[in-house]
This record gives C-alpha cells, sequence and structure tokens, in this order.
C-alpha cells in the first residue's frame, strides 16, 4: 500500500531559525515552505583529472549501455572498486551539455614540480611513449589511460575529428614533444631557442625586447653626439636621433683661455639663448712688447636678433685691434676705432634682406642693437671703453687696496645721479634704472664712445662684464668679493667662479665675464687717467 512521505520534524526554521511546533508544514515566522527543505547532499569522491581507463575507453557502439549512458554493466567494475591495488574511477564523460568534447588534460600537459621537486610527469611520459604500443595493449594497461590530447576532438569510434587513427606511441610522443616545448626543449632533442627549463615561459621566436641590448648606429666622423644619451647622433635641428633630446646651442655657454686672458659666457636661467658675445686675443706691439685684448658685447633683447648684433660688434672690435696695435697705433685711439667699427658691424646688420630674418619673421622688427666694453692691456696701460652699461672692474692683487669701477653706464640710472637728482642707491632701485641710453645700432641717436687710460702701480684683476654679472655684484667690493683669491693666476677658473656667482644667485640675464691679469714691472709705474 502506498505511504506519503513524512517530512522530520524540525526543531529551528531554516530560513529565520524560529522555532516550530510538530506538523507545521511553513513557518509561523517567515512563512518558509518546510516541504521544500533540500536533502543533504550526498558523499562523492573527488574525480581525477585524467584519461578514461583503457577498457572504458575503448568501448565501441554496443557499449553505449556502458559508456554513453553512464550505467555499468553488470560485469564492469563499480566506482571506487580497488582492482590489483589501484583505484578504478569511472571515465569522464566524453562530452559537455552541448555535445562538444570535453578537454581532457594529462599531467604531463601542465608543467611544474612535485614536492621532492622533481617535474612532473604523466602515465603515458613513463610507459606508453613506444611507438608500436597498440591501443589496451600491455603499455596502456600499465598505465591505466589513454593519452589525449585537449585539442583534438575525439569521433566516435575512438578516431580523432581529422580522421588520422594515430596509434598510442604517436599520442605519446605528440605529448611529450609538446611538454618538451614547455620545457624549452627541441622534440629531437635539441635545445629551443630562448627556452629555459626553469623559468616555466614559452620559447620566443626572437629575442626578448626587454633584456635585448639596445645599440644604436654609432654617429660617422665628424657628427655632434647627443649629451644626453651619449650614443645619439643630433639632425640639423639640434635634437636627438635617440632619445630626442634638445642639444644645448653652442652660444649657450662658451669659454675661452690665453696665456694672459680668459672668458666665459652663459644663457644664465632665464633666458631661451645666450645674446652676449666676447672676443679675447692677444698681438704684439711694433717694440715687441705684448697687448692683450678683451670685448664683450650684451645684445638688446628688445631688439631684434640681438644675438647676432653682439657677435659682429666683438668680431669687428677685436679684428680692428688686432689691425691698428701692431701698426704701432696708440691703444687709447685703437679703442676708439674698435668702438666705430663695431657700431658700423651692427648697422650693417639692419641693411640685410627681411629673408635674413626667417626665426624673428613673426615679431616686431626694428634694427639690432648691443652694448660694447672692452679693455686692452698694453705698455704698461690699461685702456678701457665702452658704450652702453657693460662695466669694467678694478681689483687690486691686494685685497687691502681699494677696489674701483672703471667705466661710467649709459643708462637712465646713471643720468640721474650726474645730474644729482637722485642718490646711487634710489636711482638703481627704480624699474627704469637699467634703460640704457647709449647703444650700437642703427637706430642709437648719437654714436659717443667712451675711452679712458690707466696706469695702475700695483698689480691687479681687471673684471670686464656684462649686467648679468654686475647685478649680483654691484659695487667694487661686492665684486673684489666674488673674485677668487687665486685669479691671477688661474683666470679661467675665476671667470668659472664668476659665472657660478650669478647663476646662484638666479641667473636672470645671459652672464659675460673676461679676466685680464694686469702685471707691474720692477720698478713699478705711477698711476694716470686719461678719458676722451
Amino acid at each position: 500500500m502506498s505511504q506519503s512521505h513524512q517530512q522530520p520534524a524540525l526543531p529551528t526554521c531554516p530560513g529565520c531559525e524560529e522555532p516550530l511546533d510538530a506538523g507545521d508544514r511553513f513557518c509561523g515566522a517567515c512563512g518558509h515552505d518546510l516541504s521544500a527543505v533540500p536533502t543533504g547532499p550526498g558523499d562523492r569522491p573527488t574525480m581525477a583529472v585524467a584519461a578514461p581507463p583503457a577498457g572504458q575507453a575503448e568501448a565501441g557502439p554496443g557499449d553505449a549501455g556502458r559508456a554513453g549512458t553512464g550505467t555499468p554493466d553488470a560485469g564492469a567494475p563499480r566506482a571506487g572498486a580497488v582492482e590489483g591495488g589501484a583505484v578504478r574511477w569511472p571515465a569522464a564523460a566524453e562530452t559537455d551539455s552541448s555535445d562538444v568534447p570535453a578537454p581532457v588534460h594529462s599531467p604531463a600537459d601542465v608543467p611544474g614540480t612535485d614536492s621532492d621537486g622533481r617535474p612532473l610527469t604523466g602515465p603515458g611520459a613513463e610507459s606508453g611513449g613506444g611507438a608500436g604500443a597498440a591501443p589496451g595493449g600491455p603499455a596502456h594497461e600499465e598505465a591505466g589511460a589513454v593519452r589525449v590530447r585537449h585539442d583534438h576532438r575525439a569521433a566516435p569510434g575512438g578516431g580523432t575529428a581529422t580522421g588520422a587513427a594515430a596509434d598510442a606511441g604517436g599520442a605519446a610522443r605528440t605529448t611529450g614533444d609538446r611538454a618538451a616545448a614547455v620545457a624549452g626543449v627541441a622534440p629531437d632533442g635539441a635545445a629551443e631557442p630562448g627556452g629555459d627549463p626553469d623559468s616555466g615561459d614559452f620559447p620566443l621566436a626572437a629575442p626578448d625586447p626587454r633584456t635585448a641590448e639596445h645599440a644604436p648606429a654609432a654617429p660617422a666622423a665628424g657628427e655632434k653626439v647627443c649629451v644626453a644619451c651619449r650614443s645619439g647622433r643630433v639632425d640639423p635641428d639640434g635634437y636627438c636621433e635617440n632619445c630626442g633630446h634638445a642639444q644645448p646651442r653652442e652660444r649657450d655657454h662658451m669659454e675661452q683661455e690665453l696665456d694672459t686672458v680668459a672668458a666665459v659666457s652663459d644663457r644664465g636661467l632665464r633666458h631661451h639663448r645666450n645674446e652676449d658675445s666676447f672676443a679675447v686675443s692677444s698681438t704684439a706691439l711694433p717694440d715687441g712688447s705684448p697687448a692683450v685684448v678683451a670685448i664683450v658685447c650684451d645684445g638688446v633683447s628688445s631688439a631684434s636678433r640681438p644675438d647676432e648684433a653682439s657677435a659682429a660688434a666683438a668680431t669687428a672690435a677685436n679684428e680692428a685691434l688686432l689691425a691698428s696695435l701692431p701698426r704701432g697705433t696708440h691703444p687709447q685711439q685703437a679703442m676708439h676705432e674698435a668702438i666705430v667699427a663695431a657700431s658700423e658691424a651692427v648697422n650693417a646688420l639692419a641693411q640685410e634682406p627681411a629673408g635674413a630674418m626667417g626665426h624673428d619673421a613673426h615679431r616686431h622688427q626694428n634694427a639690432p642693437a648691443c652694448t660694447l666694453v672692452g679693455a686692452v692691456v698694453a705698455g704698461g696701460l690699461l685702456i678701457v671703453g665702452w658704450v652702453g652699461d657693460s662695466r669694467v672692474y678694478w681689483v687690486p692683487e691686494d685685497r687691502t687696496r681699494p677696489t674701483a669701477r672703471l667705466t661710467e653706464d649709459d643708462s637712465w640710472a646713471a643720468q640721474m645721479v650726474a645730474a644729482g637728482l637722485m642718490n646711487e642707491a634710489e636711482a638703481y632701485a627704480d624699474d627704469r634704472a637699467h634703460a640704457i641710453t647709449g647703444w650700437l645700432g642703427a637706430d642709437a641717436y648719437e654714436l659717443e664712445p667712451h675711452t679712458a687710460a690707466f696706469k695702475p702701480d700695483r698689480p691687479g684683476l681687471v673684471v670686464v662684464c656684462t649686467d648679468g654679472l654686475w647685478n649680483y655684484a654691484e659695487s667694487g667690493e661686492e665684486m673684489a668679493a666674488a673674485v677668487p683669491a687665486d685669479a691671477q693666476e688661474r683666470p679661467l677658473h675665476a671667470a668659472q667662479v664668476l659665472v657660478g656667482h650669478a647663476l646662484d644667485g638666479g641667473g636672470h640675464d645671459n652672464v659675460t665675464v673676461a679676466l685680464l691679469p694686469f702685471a707691474v714691472g720692477p720698478d713699478g709705474a705711477g698711476s694716470a687717467r686719461e678719458s676722451v
């Protein structure tokens, strides 16, 4: 007779855990349907990820009741049965719910090591490698499984999707080839290029760009090399073809040293280019005594092509002095003529066609302009000449002696002081202090070269500089404090120190300085000044 299914009494509701009464079919608190209480999961053994046993893998169509439906025959070993000391588990389904062959992996397909550090190997790796081993043969009986590639689809009857009947030895060899490729070894035993047995990485067909050494093409002889990467060639636009770094211009930092004179020029920290220029040289007077020349020019930033103006002026003045001094021209007269020659060279720039000003095509065009200051040491005399606000300082070797500024600025502040309208501190504190009233250029009101001659009676140092330096050491005492003590013996080093002093102070302008050590003979010399 039929019996109705009785639910076991539940002490508490599985939904809200409230106490239940005997015979309740619904929870009085939450309304949970007590008749829908699921049964506990059965104890299922963990299925091994392996191929089906040999006996089941070779099942044909007539064995559908055993392999296709999952219903074991009477003589089939049940799941988990122990035969001959080995546990026999049921085979995994050959297809999933969508009739797609389920992939089966063997241990040899996955690289790794066991707890003892030995490489993992599949059952067929030791016993199924024979080329002549047939399916179901002794080798497979020992292995307990047929080696199945996960990338081959099983066809009905034990074949492959390609229709090729590969024997067990071929399957073992194919799987072995894959394992060897993973380990970085070729199937024939040769090492794969780039393979590393311990890395676990797949071999690369090409060198790894992360580890390949970068070897850029070496620049040809005479080509510029990048100052950043030290290997790339610099293109005509001034950029490295290797790293793209913009190269410093030749005029961004310049240094020159002769036996008795040295000069350094730097772009500074705020300007995009160096608009200063200098020229240093030496020659001989008709009596054979030496003459040393230093010219420093500062381009007017508000004018067009100030860098070209300063370069043209420095070159023209230097060449004029080198031409007139050996002929016996008095150094002070030679300085005056040199300033006139420099002015003519700057004026000529304004007469050039517009095509020559291509780099300033979108800028208001006016006449190029610059300032100039120079010094000549010859025959025991110190000759200075200037137009503008660049300066010459005298720093005695004995720092206990007074220092002196040997030039007067052509500037608004200097005019206010000369007229007695302001003292020097008030004038240079004004925003108009550095507005120049004299310069070299086609638009200058009137050229008035200033020259002066001195005959020092003691050794010292002549400092020729632009306002990019004296803005940070304006008075003679401040300049003397900035000049190194060994400047007489090491003029280039002293010039570098002075430029560094300006850069440390802010480097708001281009910085240029030339140093001329002045020596006095054993009999000494009296001091005198002649100015025009």
